[in-house]
C-alpha cells in the first residue's frame, strides 16, 4: 500500500529540545505509522559547521568551537532521551566528534570532505528525531539520504531520477510500517562522495523524495503559518492564503518569496503531489495548500525585493537565442523589457548577478553598451488572474517606475529602492486587499428575469475585471418564494436551485436576512410589476440597498412618495436607476441626462412609448376591423393578457410621467391628460365580457381612420409634453400625423422618442428602436446595474 505523507522540518522547527518535542507531537497527532520525514540541521548547526571550516581555512583554532557544537548536540540528547537511548546516541556522537577532528586535521580538505563536514548537521537531526520517536513507542529509523539520492556533479547536483527512484522504492519496501527520518540537503555521487543540494536543499530533498516515492502530500513545517498575500512583517493586514496553484506558487518563488523556493517546487510538476506549508509552532491553525492543478484562481499575492540587479544593453543578434542560453543555465530573469534601438533590460536577483554578467560578457552574443544598476527594487503581483489587476496596479506607478511587465501569472515593476515598501503597501491595499463585494438581489424570476440572469452570466467576468470588484447574484425572489445565499447563487443551476430550495418569505424577515449577508453593497433589481414591492422602496433605501427598476410604478407613483425616495437618495448617497422603466433598452434617460449635463434645456418630449400600440396602429389599415387586429395581437402575446391594459394608454401615461419628472417637472399622473381607446362602459367590466363586446371599438376607429386619410394623415397613439406660454401641457391619446412624420413609419412594435431642446429646435433628437422585449429590457437593467457598480467602486 503506497505511503501518503511526507513531512519536512526545517532548522527553526528543530532549534531546541522543546522544538523536537513539538515535532514529535505533530508526527504522532498529524501523521501515520509509515510517514516519511525529511529534516534539516537543528537550529544554526549548518552555519556553525561552515564557521569551523572557515576557521580551519584561515589557520585559526577550531577545537573550542567544535566542542561548543558537540556540547549543543549532547544537551539535546540528555534533555530528550532516557538513559538507554541517550547512551547509544552519545556513543555515535563521540565517534562523529573524532571523525570531525580527523577531517580538520588533514592538511587540506577537498570539496567532498568539506561537504561531508557540513552533512553532520542533518545526520544528527535525523538520528535524534528517530530516537525520540522510538522512545515514544513508534517504529522509526534514520536514513542517510546519500544512500537514496544519486547525482551527477555540476554547479548544482543533477539527480539521476531513475536510479534514485529505484533506491527510494527499495528502501520503502524494506521498511514498511516504519517512520523513516531522512536527512535533507545532501546526496552522493556514483563514488559515494557527499554532494550538497545548495540553498534550500532540504525543501528540495523533501519534494524530490516525495515525487520519487509517489507520495500524495508533502507538508513543509516551518516557523510561519503558510503563504500570505503579502509579507506580514511589512503589511499589517496581510492574509493567509488557504490555497495556491502550483503555477502561481512557482512564479511567486521565482520572484523571491521568502517562504517558497523555486527549485523546491520543480519536482512537483507533472505529479499529483500537493504541498502544504504549515507552522510547527501552531499546528492547529490554518495553512496554505499548493495544489498541482487548480480549478479557480487564488487571491492575488503581492511580493517585493528591496534591491535587484538590472542589466541594460544593446543586442544586435536574436534575443530569443540569449533567452535560451539563460534558461539552459537556470537564469530566468525576474522581468524584462524591450526598449527602442535594440536595447533590452533584464532584472535578476543579486544572487544571480555575477553568473549573468559573465554570460552577457561572452563574445559572440552581439551585446554592447552593457550597464548594471543596483539602485532599483522590485514590486510584483502574482495571480492566475493577473490581468484583472493590471489597470489598478498601473494607476499606482510613479514616473520613476518601469512599465508593468506582464506574463500569464504576474505583474512586475521596478522602482527606486526608497519607493519599494510604499508601493508594496499601495498595491496590496488596492489589488490584494479585500475586493469590494457587491451583492445583487433579483426581484422577479419570470421571462425578463431569466433573460437578465443569462446576460449577467455572460458579462459578469468582464464586469468584475473592469471594476476590480466581485459582483455576485446572492438572492432570487418571486411573489411567493425567496432564495438567499451568502456564497452566491450558481448561475448555471439557478432555476432548479430556486425550485428546490426557495422558501416562503415576508418583507421583515427578508430585510433581516439581507442585512446579514457579507456584502459591501447590495443592489436590488426590481423586474416585477408589483405595486406592493414599490411601496418597500423606502425600506430598501433606509437599509442602504440600491435599486434598479424596470417596474414603472415607483417612478410614476404619487409625487409625495417620489419626493421621499429622491430625498432618501440624496441623504444617504444611494443610487436608484430606472432606465428600463421607459423605452426598455433605448437610451432615453441617458440622452436626457447628457443633454442636461451639456447645458441644454429640454422643451418638449413626445413619442410612441408602447410597442403594442405601435404594432396595432402600424398594422391597422381598415381592411379588417380594429377589434380583430387586437385579438390577433393578443393571440401572438403582443398585448397584455387583458388588452385594456395597453388600450387604456395608462402605461404610456406612466412612462411620460417618469420622463417629465426626469427633466424636472414635479407633476402627478393626473396632470397628464389621458384619452383612452377603451369606452367608459367597457373599462371596468370582466375581461370575458369585454372580449365579447370588443367590436364596439370598431366604428369609432374606422371613422377616425377615414377622416385622417382624407387629409393624407395616419392614426397614431401618442404621448407628449410641451411648455406653452409657461404652462406645461401633457397628454396621451390618439392623433392624426403626417405620413412623413417620425411617428408614421415605424417597424411594428417599435418605440420612438422625439426630444426638442434649445440645441435641437428645428431638427429634434429622435431615438427609435424596440421598446419592449425580454432581451432589450434585461440589457437596460444590466446597464443600470453596471453603472451603479462603477459609481460604488469609485467612491
Amino acid at each position: 500500500m503506497a505511503r501518503c505523507h511526507l513531512h519536512k522540518f526545517g532548522g527553526s522547527s528543530l532549534a531546541d529540545a522543546d522544538c523536537y518535542r513539538r515535532v514529535a507531537h505533530i508526527l504522532l497527532t498529524h501523521g501515520n505509522s509509515d510517514d516519511l520525514v525529511v529534516v534539516s540541521a537543528a537550529g544554526k548547526s549548518t552555519n556553525f559547521l561552515y564557521k569551523l571550516l572557515q576557521l580551519k581555512d584561515t589557520g585559526q583554532l577550531w577545537q573550542e568551537e567544535l566542542q561548543v557544537l558537540i556540547g549543543f548536540q549532547q544537551n539535546l540528547i540528555e534533555q530528550l532521551l532516557s538513559n538507554e537511548q541517550a547512551r547509544s546516541l552519545r556513543e555515535r556522537l563521540s565517534i562523529d566528534k573524532y571523525q570531525l577532528i580527523s577531517l580538520f586535521s588533514l592538511e587540506a580538505l577537498n570539496e567532498y570532505k568539506r561537504n561531508e563536514v557540513v552533512s553532520f548537521g542533518e545526520r544528527w537531526s535525523a538520528r535524534l528525531l528517530a530516537a525520540l520517536l522510538r522512545e515514544s513507542g513508534v517504529a522509526a529509523l534514520d536514513i542517510d539520504s546519500r544512500s537514496l539520492l544519486l547525482a551527477d556533479e555540476g554547479a548544482v547536483p543533477q539527480i539521476r531520477l531513475d536510479e534514485s527512484r529505484a533506491r527510494v522504492q527499495q528502501t520503502l519496501d524494506d521498511h514498511a510500517n516504519e517512520r523513516l527520518i531522512i536527512t535533507g540537503f545532501i546526496c552522493a555521487n556514483s563514488r559515494g562522495e557527499t554532494l550538497l543540494l545548495g540553498r534550500n536543499g532540504s525543501d528540495y530533498s523533501a519534494t524530490l523524495i516525495a515525487s520519487l516515492a509517489d507520495i500524495d502530500r508533502v507538508t513543509i513545517w516551518t516557523d510561519v503559518e503558510g503563504v500570505f498575500n503579502a509579507d506580514p512583517n511589512k503589511i499589517n493586514d496581510a492574509k493567509l492564503l488557504k490555497s495556491l496553484s502550483l503555477d502561481e506558487a512557482n512564479r511567486l518563488a521565482h520572484l523571491g518569496s521568502p517562504v517558497l523556493h523555486n527549485r523546491s517546487l520543480q519536482p512537483l510538476f507533472d505529479t499529483q503531489v500537493s504541498l502544504a506549508v504549515r507552522s510547527s509552532y501552531a499546528s492547529h491553525t490554518d495553512f496554505t495548500l499548493i495544489a498541482p492543478k487548480s480549478s479557480r484562481a487564488s487571491a492575488p499575492v503581492v511580493t517585493n525585493l528591496s534591491s535587484v540587479s538590472l542589466f541594460s544593453f544593446r543586442i544586435s543578434t536574436d534575443v530569443a537565442h540569449l533567452a535560451e542560453l539563460l534558461e539552459s543555465a537556470g537564469l530566468m530573469p525576474l522581468a524584462h523589457w524591450k526598449l527602442a534601438h535594440n536595447r533590452v533590460e533584464l532584472a535578476f536577483t543579486h544572487e544571480n548577478q555575477q553568473q549573468v554578467q559573465s554570460m552577457l560578457e561572452t563574445d559572440g552574443l552581439g551585446i554592447s553598451d552593457l550597464d548594471l544598476r543596483e539602485d532599483l527594487g522590485l514590486v510584483a503581483l502574482v495571480s492566475a488572474d493577473a490581468d484583472l489587476y493590471r489597470r489598478g496596479f498601473a494607476r499606482l506607478l510613479s514616473r520613476d517606475a518601469r512599465p508593468l511587465f506582464k506574463d500569464g501569472l504576474s505583474l512586475v515593476t521596478l522602482v527606486p529602492t526608497s519607493q519599494v515598501n510604499l508601493l508594496t503597501q499601495k498595491v496590496h491595499r488596492r489589488c490584494a486587499g479585500p475586493r469590494k463585494r457587491i451583492g445583487v438581489l433579483l426581484l422577479g424570476v419570470g421571462n425578463i428575469g431569466e433573460a437578465w440572469v443569462d446576460l449577467f452570466s455572460r458579462t459578469r467576468v468582464a464586469l468584475n475585471k473592469e471594476l476590480e470588484a466581485s459582483v455576485e447574484l446572492v438572492g432570487l425572489l418571486s411573489s411567493k418564494k425567496a432564495l438567499l445565499k451568502e456564497e452566491g447563487i450558481d448561475l448555471d443551476s439557478w432555476k432548479q436551485d430556486f425550485e428546490q430550495q426557495a422558501t416562503p418569505w415576508l418583507y421583515d424577515h427578508m430585510f433581516e436576512q439581507l442585512q446579514a449577508l457579507e456584502c459591501d453593497e447590495l443592489i436590488a433589481l426590481d423586474i416585477s410589476a408589483s405595486a406592493e414591492l414599490t411601496l418597500q422602496y423606502p425600506e430598501f433605501f433606509s437599509r442602504g440597498i440600491h435599486v434598479v427598476s424596470a417596474n414603472k410604478l415607483a417612478g410614476s407613483g404619487p409625487l409625495a412618495f417620489y419626493r421621499e425616495l429622491k430625498l432618501q437618495l440624496g441623504n444617504r448617497r444611494l443610487f436608484w436607476r430606472y432606465n428600463a422603466s421607459c423605452g426598455a433598452g433605448l437610451p432615453v434617460q441617458h440622452a436626457l441626462n447628457d443633454l442636461h449635463n451639456s447645458g441644454d434645456s429640454i422643451e418638449a418630449i413626445g413619442g410612441i412609448f408602447s410597442g403594442t400600440l405601435c404594432w396595432l396602429f402600424e398594422k391597422y389599415d381598415a381592411k379588417k376591423p380594429f377589434s380583430e387586429l387586437v385579438l390577433e395581437a393578443k393571440g401572438l402575446g403582443i398585448t397584455e393578457p387583458d388588452p385594456r391594459d395597453d388600450l387604456s394608454g395608462r402605461d404610456m401615461q406612466r412612462k411620460l410621467l417618469i420622463l417629465a419628472r426626469e427633466i424636472g417637472h414635479e407633476i402627478e399622473l393626473e396632470d397628464i391628460e389621458l384619452n383612452s381607446l377603451v369606452p367608459k362602459d367597457l373599462a371596468d367590466i370582466p375581461l370575458d365580457q369585454f372580449l365579447a363586446r370588443i367590436d364596439e371599438l370598431d366604428n369609432e376607429m374606422l371613422q377616425q381612420f377615414q377622416a385622417a386619410a382624407e387629409q393624407n394623415k395616419v392614426l397614431r397613439y401618442v404621448a407628449g409634453l410641451d411648455v406653452v406660454d409657461g404652462q406645461l401641457k401633457a397628454a396621451v391619446g390618439m392623433e392624426w400625423v403626417d405620413t412623413q412624420h417620425a411617428y408614421a413609419n415605424l417597424t411594428p412594435g417599435d418605440n420612438v422618442f422625439v426630444i426638442r431642446s434649445a440645441f435641437y429646435q428645428d431638427n429634434p433628437l429622435i431615438i427609435r428602436g424596440p421598446g419592449a422585449g425580454r432581451e432589450v429590457t434585461a440589457a437596460a437593467v444590466q446597464s443600470d446595474l453596471a453603472q451603479i457598480c462603477r459609481d460604488l467602486v469609485q467612491e
